[in-house]
């Protein structure tokens, strides 16, 4: 249930940054679903119980939540009517299948599971209908009007404060909701029943996690944006021709200064304007001196060779500090490819002086097209400067669709794009676990969570033409220390010409062949994991190795002619979670955002006979 901007990290990873915004819209009780429970092999035994009646309700609510469903994206007033007609058919269904017929049916073989298990739906469906879909209807119209379609270049703070209460208190009932459906044994049911219990599995994780995102954000935005008090925030905008762990170098940036729901530009510049540092302007830890090296925090191109977000952030705001002497309360990042989504709500925006932005334009002309032109780095910078201002300025005083923005905003947080650090510690605690922190797991529990990043060791912004690949798997190995071994195969390509470029494409050439990508790998492992090996196109690689935030971390420099791929391979092992690996072991990939999207594949690994 798309109830808000604001984005989540239930989206799997895995599941491919592509697919994940459309995904995450549906209901995760969809009419679909319930009926492959309710036509499935217990409909002859609710029919010899004579509990047909139940069968029905569930049909009519099925087609009720679907039609809600679309009433909360577009905040029709009839959803209060559908939602009550949905409660009277979820309230009779219950009734069923508490009745005695149906109690004594699930002692039968065979059937007895499936008819327990739709039980179990049945309850959990009437709960939400109940305490949770409420909440979502109240609040619907709440969050629809100007506060996610600004116009007249304020936002309406006062429906998000007034939301707040009400989307928490949907999370806590989704919460409870997920629970009860991931407590349902799933071993002894027929597969049509099976298969509608694992989906709603996952459909409920992902509107639980929305949901809770949504309370955050309601609950954060207003003080972020000053409802307080006045606040300041440099925007980082990564140039991902030049690729860095979090996205792409940090290029152009603004300050956006916020004051009861307005925004304005206070200033705006270029990583390269803050100049280099002699030394570090904050202490690095250990590992990231030894992994990074000091060219962390004295080049403000490289604050973000690091995948720590909060890391860079620090970063950059004490070198802004140091060159403007202002201090700002916060630092966001984004790129091309998010403004390309943006622009898919906002239309086409013309720029002062340049070409105008459109969906379609946005990335190959701020990433390939204006280095093409043959103009200067000074008008260059100029050009990204003004199409800040008029991408800016568009977004808040246009009207727009809310459902589009936040669906945009949706996929773009989902894929990384979009990167959030507060100097309040309080703020920082709500992001947490969302992909808005940047920040890997501080424990991946029973989900070893793998992180592949990349960082440009050209000098160049060949990573226009960079591709990527990414495969996780767990191997079968049973170790006797409760460890799991993955396998991690990482494939990158280059579709770069061999001749043609400008020399500010082919910078410094630090591969030797101008028009080869260089690229420096991080593999980073689960918590409490191990690097054992890494193999580049078949061969054993050495590599740097080093520990970050309770992980190993091994880095190799991966060369890629035009036209060429190249295959790095690393074993690995996990940590222990507690209480070991119950189940099947489901791997996570954490990657960093490209202009073209990663192909990725997880392969899960069933559990270990030590672990039953």
């Amino acid at each position: 249930m798309d109830t808000t901007s604001a984005p989540t990290d239930a989206v799997e990873p895995e599941r491919g940054p592509r697919a994940t915004g459309r995904r995450s819209r549906r209901l995760p009780l969809v009419a679909g679903l319930l009926a492959v429970v309710v036509t499935g092999s217990a409909v002859t035994t609710w029919s010899a119980l004579r509990v047909r009646d139940t069968h029905d309700h569930l049909r009519a609510a099925a087609g009720l939540i679907q039609r809600l469903q679309q009433q909360l994206q577009t905040a029709d007033p009839a959803a209060g009517g559908t939602l009550g007609r949905l409660q009277e058919e979820t309230r009779a269904a219950r009734a069923g299948v508490d009745g005695l017929a149906w109690r004594l049916g699930g002692r039968l073989p065979v059937a007895g599971d499936d008819l327990i298990a739709v039980r179990a739906v049945t309850t959990t469906l009437d709960a939400l209908a109940h305490d949770g879909l409420p909440q979502l209807v109240s609040t619907a119209s709440l969050l629809a009007g100007e506060v996610l379609g600004p116009g007249r270049g304020r936002l309406n703070l006062e429906p998000m404060k007034r939301a707040a209460p009400e989307l928490a208190r949907a999370g806590r009932a989704f919460q409870r909701a997920r629970q009860a459906v991931d407590a349902i044994a799933d071993t002894g049911l027929t597969d049509p029943v099976r298969e509608a219990v694992l989906r709603l599995r996952a459909e409920m994780g992902s509107a639980s996690g929305m949901i809770t995102a949504a309370a955050r954000a309601a609950t954060l935005l207003p003080a972020m944006l000053g409802d307080g008090g006045s606040r300041t925030y440099l925007v980082l905008f990564q140039n991902l021709a030049e690729v860095r762990a979090t996205g792409g170098m940090p290029g152009a940036f603004v300050v956006l200064e916020a004051d009861r729901g307005r925004i304005d530009i206070a200033d705006q510049g270029t990583a390269t304007g803050l100049q280099p540092f002699p030394r570090p302007v904050l202490p690095l830890t250990p590992s990231d001196r030894q992994l990074y090296t000091d060219k962390l925090a004295t080049f403000p191109a490289d604050i973000n060779l690091t995948p720590h977000f909060p890391t860079t952030a620090r970063l950059a705001r004490e070198m802004y500090r140091r060159r403007t002497g202002q201090t700002v309360d916060g630092v966001f990042a984004t790129d091309p490819v998010a403004l390309s989504y943006l622009l898919r709500a906002l239309g086409p925006v013309p720029v002062a002086g340049g070409r105008p932005l459109t969906a379609d334009s946005a990335v190959p002309l701020l990433l390939s097209r204006i280095y093409a032109d043959g103009i200067s780095p000074v008008e260059q910078d100029a050009y990204f400067a003004a199409a800040a201002r008029a991408t800016f300025r568009a977004l808040l005083r246009r009207p727009l669709d809310p459902a589009a923005l936040k669906s945009v905003l949706a996929q773009a947080a989902a894929e990384r794009r979009l990167l959030v650090w507060s100097t309040r510690p309080e703020e920082n605690r709500l992001l947490e676990n969302s992909t808005l922190a940047g920040v890997l797991p501080a424990s991946d529990g029973d989900r070893p969570t793998v992180g592949v990043f990349l960082n440009d060791g050209s000098g160049a912004k060949l990573g226009y033409y960079l591709t990527h690949r990414a495969e996780l798997a767990v191997t079968p190995t049973c170790r006797s220390d409760g460890r799991r071994e993955l396998t991690l195969t990482v494939t990158l390509g280059s579709t770069a010409p061999a001749k043609g470029l400008p020399a500010y494409v082919l910078g410094l050439g630090l591969a030797g062949d101008p028009y080869t990508t260089r690229t420096n790998v991080s593999v980073y492992t689960s918590t409490g994991g191990a690097l054992v090996s890494m193999r580049l196109d078949g061969a054993a690689q050495a590599f740097g190795s080093g520990r970050d935030r309770r992980r190993a971390v091994g880095i190799v420099t991966v060369d890629v002619p035009p036209g060429k791929t190249r295959t790095l391979r690393a074993t690995m092992l996990t940590g222990v979670p507690a209480g070991g690996y119950a189940g099947k072991v489901t791997p996570r990939l954490w990657l960093t955002p490209g202009i073209a999207p990663w192909t990725q594949l997880t392969e899960s690994g069933d559990r270990c006979p030590a672990s039953r």
